[in-house]
């Protein structure tokens, strides 16, 4: 590695210092579900709500697909973060080889298995026919980045593990950058429709892609490795599929709630399919922007572990309460400030929104529900400590199918967000349960290492 380049230092963690590390991380994460946001934004000025309903459904499927192995992202930033802060270089290049290659090996199998994982999707979600024939042809299209989407979350969160966030943040916002580009080249000016969307996210992604591992091959030197033996180590491979395992279930668990909700939502016709896509974006930016705060804390509890610093993990605690409130606050205040002008930027049909504006108080409950929830998240990603994680998303999974069972007969589609907003309550609550366990596993681990 080239020590030049990159310091092994562990820096003192005050206010400011925890500013500079998130706010780009906030910027950056911001600019993740843009892709989602800008195609439903793009598509829903085309005066047909089934072209806003199939990016929504085709999203889905993308999400879905991503977000089963988001743990390439989280857990690869845990890994790295503790490896920078036990201070071995070898460690730290390791923990980017190795997830990159079962990122590889996933994102080639969603290619050869694209007509299954397709017919099957549209089989669960069943969203209206032409709804389902526009969906149909974003996914023959964007399939084809899977690979590169996959090994931009290992190289994103290797990036953020050791500190290099200006890389992270300029791959990140670059690639967004260019798919927002991209759609109004293929949507506005070559009239491609749908198909022009994807392909917009498709050129991104691997353009993104591709860019990241320059970089990465540019500034770090994998010579440290003695041997492939090295690379295939059983025993931290298999403690890396196991924090994998816990991660991969609260996915599917997290998917799993987002599908239902999608599906429900679209027996309600295509302008409540098309309000739910448009708040549900707004959803997405909500909580990618707690995500920066809680990818800031997450970077930073890992050095604590990996350096046994029970100080700086409690010091970095406290700093991610303080700012996530702040922005919680913040969020509930623009949403309540701004809400007709956020609508009209996402759609100028007049029945989506006023559908819309009739279901926006949900929305502006989540930051409220949502935000503790989500920091506690990163702090036990950081911590390479999923158990909690996956049992907390377990149980509000089932809260949230419970009430819909019991609020969607009775009210609707207000009923679905209802239950959306008690599931976010529930993951929160049940994550906070865990953390005084956080607490004494740091201790332990430090006892442990001390005796």
């Amino acid at each position: 590695m080239d020590k030049k380049k990159h310091s092994l230092k562990t820096p003192v963690m005050t206010h400011r210092a925890f500013l500079a590390l998130a706010i780009p991380l906030i910027f950056s994460a911001m600019t993740t579900p843009l892709i989602g946001a800008v195609d439903t934004a793009i598509v829903g000025h085309l005066q047909d709500p089934a072209l806003i309903g199939g990016v929504a459904v085709g999203a889905l499927i993308f999400n879905t697909m991503y977000w089963l192995f988001g743990f390439l992202r989280v857990s690869t930033s845990g890994f790295s973060a503790q490896a920078l802060g036990r201070k071995k270089e070898d460690d730290i290049m390791l923990a980017f080889v190795r997830p990159f290659l079962l990122a590889m090996f996933v994102g080639l199998s969603f290619i050869l298995l694209q007509h299954p994982i397709k017919s099957a999707s549209l089989l669960i979600i069943s969203p209206p026919e032409h709804v389902g024939l526009f969906a149909e042809q974003y996914v023959a299209i964007r399939i084809w980045g899977a690979p590169f989407a996959l090994i931009s979350y290992v190289v994103i969160g290797w990036l953020m593990g050791i500190g290099r966030i200006r890389g992270a943040v300029t791959i990140q916002v670059g690639t967004n950058l260019l798919n927002v580009a991209l759609d109004f080249l293929f949507v506005y000016w070559m009239q491609w429709g749908i198909g022009g969307v994807a392909a917009a996210s498709l050129i991104a992604e691997v353009t993104g892609a591709v860019a990241g591992c320059l970089f990465v091959l540019r500034c770090y030197s994998f010579s440290v490795f003695s041997s492939l033996t090295q690379v295939l180590d059983k025993r931290p491979i298999l403690h890396m599929l196991t924090v994998n395992r816990d991660l991969f279930i609260r996915t599917i668990c997290l998917l799993t709630v987002l599908t239902t909700f999608t599906s429900i939502g679209a027996r309600f016709g295509e302008v409540s399919l098309a309000a739910n896509a448009i708040l549900l974006q707004l959803h997405y930016l909500m909580a990618y922007m707690f995500d920066g705060v809680a990818n800031a804390a997450s970077i930073v509890v890992g050095r604590s572990v990996g350096a046994r610093d029970r100080s700086l993990f409690e010091r970095v605690v406290r700093l991610d309460i303080v700012w996530s409130s702040v922005i919680c606050l913040w969020l509930v205040c623009t949403l309540g400030l701004m809400k007709e002008p956020i609508i009209a930027l996402f759609t100028s049909i007049p029945a989506v929104q006023a559908e819309t504006l009739q279901l926006f108080g949900w929305i502006m409950l989540f930051p409220i529900a949502g935000f503790w929830g989500l920091q506690l998240h990163g702090m036990f990603s950081g911590a390479t400590v999923a158990r909690p994680i996956r049992q907390s998303m377990i149980i509000a999974m089932l809260v949230f199918l419970i009430s819909c069972w019991l609020f969607v007969p009775l009210w609707g589609n207000n009923g679905l967000w209802l239950s959306f907003i008690v599931f976010t309550i529930a993951r929160s609550m049940t994550l906070h349960l865990s953390y005084p366990a956080l607490q004494r596993l740091f201790h332990d681990k430090e006892r442990s290492i001390g005796a």
